[in-house]
């Protein structure tokens, strides 16, 4: 059997930026120990595979692998497989915008793609899940001091350190400025250690200064217990951004939104945006937006 993929960097507007990601549009008859082997084999963050949907409201089925496993729900993988489908053309897309249903693990998730795939090419996705805060953390300095920190480098007042999931949980570590976000470094042995039988071990490092004038964000990730020592464009952790971000805002209604850097420390700049509408006070829904371009295409025969 021949299985066709192509590659996208996602989450960026230009070649060699972003998230790269492989996609298989065509995955049917393929097994979960092929498929991990496959995403073990291009060793991206992510590999996804298009299979035909369970759920009949659902217009495609994803699986998402990273080296290390599958995942329910993530950004990358969710934007850049709307993209591949639009140029293969197994979803008609219309220039005024095109919605499609995918299946996820974690849930059905709404996509909506505007531009074309010729370019420019941009997506919306709304996450499965309303966002779960969970506050029993390690103790601060651990924590610190398993990242190559010091203990004043995280902020505890304006925001303060949380686990948060739409979908998938992530450890949100808010810091004090670019400085402290590139100084660090995970103690793999000491992590492990730390946050063994936490709600997660991927944490999102961010500060609220940045190197571009247009974001508000700037992000690193770090998910070794994945097989991703960092990762450059995180649109899962963007989503828990955003609703950490919003439930800390004064406002109880609104339309709040921002754009995020990361990946800036790998050479693969990535932007991010995210949308966060809150009423009541309650977050009723977090979306994440981001572009993508294509790279390469091949076949692997099994």
């Amino acid at each position: 059997m021949i299985y066709h993929y192509l590659t996208a960097d996602v989450f960026t507007n230009r070649l060699f930026g972003g998230n790269q990601l492989a996609v298989f549009p065509e995955a049917d008859g393929l097994g979960d120990e092929t498929m991990q082997a496959i995403a073990r084999e291009f060793n991206y963050s992510e590999t996804v595979f298009v299979l035909p949907p369970r759920n009949p409201e659902c217009d495609f089925r994803l699986r998402i692998f990273t080296p290390g496993g599958e995942l329910p729900f993530a950004g990358h993988p969710t934007i850049g497989a709307a993209f591949i489908l639009t140029l293969t053309g197994q979803v008609a897309h219309d220039e005024a915008g095109t919605r499609i249903l995918l299946e996820e693990e974690a849930g059905p998730v709404p996509v909506e793609i505007r531009g074309s795939s010729a370019g420019p090419f941009h997506a919306w996705l709304t996450a499965p899940r309303l966002p779960v805060f969970i506050d029993d953390l390690p103790p601060l300095p651990h924590l610190a001091r398993a990242l190559n920190l010091a203990s004043d480098d995280i902020v505890t007042d304006s925001l303060r350190p949380r686990f948060v999931s739409c979908g998938v949980p992530f450890l949100y570590l808010p810091l004090r400025g670019l400085d402290a976000v590139g100084r660090a470094i995970v103690d793999r042995a000491a992590w492990r250690d730390l946050l063994r039988g936490a709600p997660s071990n991927e944490v999102f490092l961010f500060c609220l200064e940045t190197r571009s004038v247009d974001t508000q964000v700037h992000a690193r990730l770090f998910a070794p217990g994945l097989g991703i020592e960092e990762d450059p464009a995180t649109g899962s952790a963007v989503a828990g951004l955003g609703a950490l971000l919003a439930d800390n805002l004064p406002q109880a209604n609104g339309l709040f939104s921002w754009s995020v850097e990361q990946g800036i420390e790998m050479g693969r700049p990535s932007r991010l945006d995210v949308e966060v509408t809150k009423a009541a006070g309650t977050i009723t829904s977090v979306r994440v937006g981001g572009s993508a371009v294509r790279v390469m295409q091949g076949e692997i025969s099994l």
